[in-house]
């Protein structure tokens, strides 16, 4: 086999391929089994006509259309395998010429990762917000915290902010009941935001047995996007009445003895969680550093898949009904151009990133162990609901493995660029992203060498675990 790449653009190539014929014997051999089993001819039983048969019955032709189908991708690929083009994407093929008995001439056109130079990431700097822990933000923690062991308690009066009730709902659309927007003895916080808009406003200043007409949006079901008319009853109401904060309360809702301890204890772990939300801004910050100052060419036939899977996700919840997608946009006071340009936008940024960020993961030698794989793969599952098992299965049969794999190295390449890049707070302070980021490999093992010398024979054997990295979208 024969194959030459020409290039077409940065980011495009047709490769073209010639196969002799005897290298096509093992598709024949497919081809002939193949169309033995769908014909019937008399005299022979199923799938056991000889090829001679076959093409006097069927006609050469109909083999050599079935022997081109079946080698192309495989050719394709070898072709591939053999040359140092990276391609993205599914080819376009066209068979340029067939000599039978001689050789099959094919050309396929495919987008390519395009060649991309990245900077030198310690140039990289970005600020970040401060780690600032409020006497407001522990005050909010404890009150969450009196909520979980706070009370029911029925109340007559109107219901307010917060309360617990009971309600009965129904809706219309253009006068006709909506089945699946029909409940009874739901139970509802009043300010949650957990169901429909309006039934906050709706419910606030009414008592227990009245009922209150208002207009919305369904965001779900048969009639989403639609605008309903929704009747809410309120059959009760209860408010939360919570436990005094002292120090009766940090003894049964923690392991403290006194309230001090307990506001303590909040404090540190707001600020670890505020220190994780500073990595998280690092990260973005740095990446859209890192995107601005890279000029990559985008492969045009990549940007318009992520855009078609974008636009699918969009217009699902509608039953892929483009008019009431086109109204509901209308009602958030957006126009559909206005989300076409959205979406190609966002599409653009994010084949950007795989792109970049692939690059640096070549360049870098980034790998992806076994351990880390499994790490995300339990992740995902826990997001979905589901058990790994389950979800390894769903990731084998929509062929999305190599995906999570690629979703995983990406993650560690943009780990790479932080850990290298310059990060300092509002204040001026130099932030330490070790703890979330985990150490350069090098500084790892330097700090292995150095425990295992301080080791006692009992401890030396022992190894360090290793540490969690962030990981960005995956195309």
């Amino acid at each position: 086999m024969k194959s030459t790449v020409e290039h077409l653009s940065p980011t495009r190539v047709r490769i073209n391929v010639e196969v002799p014929f005897d290298e096509l014997r093992p598709s024949f051999d497919r081809a002939y089994r193949k169309l033995a089993k769908q014909v019937r001819i008399p005299g022979f039983r199923p799938g056991k006509a000889p090829a001679r048969v076959l093409e006097t019955r069927l006609g050469r032709g109909v083999v050599l259309d079935e022997v081109v189908q079946e080698a192309i991708p495989a050719k394709y690929l070898e072709a591939v395998n053999s040359g140092e083009v990276r391609t993205l994407g599914r080819p376009d093929f066209e068979v340029t010429k067939i000599e039978d008995g001689q050789s099959l001439e094919f050309t396929a056109e495919v987008d390519v990762r395009p060649e991309i130079t990245v900077p030198a990431f310690g140039e990289l700097s970005v600020t970040v917000d401060d780690v600032e822990v409020t006497d407001e933000d522990v005050a909010t923690q404890l009150d969450e915290l009196r909520a979980r062991f706070g009370t029911l308690t029925g109340v007559d009066r109107p219901a307010q902010q917060g309360d617990f009730v009971l309600i009965d709902l129904a809706a219309t659309v253009d006068g006709e009941d909506v089945e699946d927007a029909r409940t009874s003895g739901l139970s509802y916080e009043i300010g949650s935001g957990q169901l429909i808009e309006g039934i906050d406003d709706a419910l606030i200043g009414t008592s227990a047995g009245e009922t209150k007409t208002f207009t919305t949006t369904l965001v779900a079901g048969e009639h989403a996007g639609r605008e309903a008319e929704v009747q809410v009853t309120l059959t009760s109401v209860k408010e939360r009445q919570l436990p005094e904060a002292d120090d009766e309360f940090a003894q049964m809702a923690s392991e403290f003895d006194t309230l001090e301890e307990l506001r303590a204890d909040l404090r540190e772990r707001l600020a670890r969680v505020k220190q994780m939300q500073q990595g998280v801004q690092a990260r973005d910050k740095v990446l859209d550093a890192l995107l601005e100052t890279v000029d990559v060419p985008l492969p045009e036939g990549v940007v318009q898949g992520e855009i078609d899977v974008r636009r699918h996700d969009a217009v699902h919840p509608f039953d892929h009904d483009e008019d009431r997608f086109v109204e509901w946009l209308e009602q958030q006071g957006q126009t559909k151009e206005q989300f076409e340009e959205e979406i190609r936008e966002s599409s653009e940024k994010a084949v950007k990133t795989q792109l970049v960020l692939d690059s640096i993961a070549d360049a870098e030698q980034v790998s992806v162990s076994d351990n880390e794989l499994t790490e995300r793969i339990i992740y995902q599952a826990q997001r979905f609901g589901i058990s790994p098992d389950e979800y390894v299965q769903r990731a084998q049969q929509s062929g999305q493995l190599g995906a999570i794999f690629a979703d995983v190295r990406r993650g560690k390449a943009l780990a790479s660029v932080v850990r290298q890049a310059t990060v300092t707070d509002a204040s001026g302070n130099t932030v330490d992203l070790d703890e979330l980021f985990g150490e350069p490999k090098a500084e790892q093992a330097e700090t292995a060498d150095a425990e295992a010398t301080d080791a006692t024979p009992a401890a030396a054997g022992e190894t360090a675990a290793e540490s969690a990295e962030g990981s960005t979208d995956k195309q």
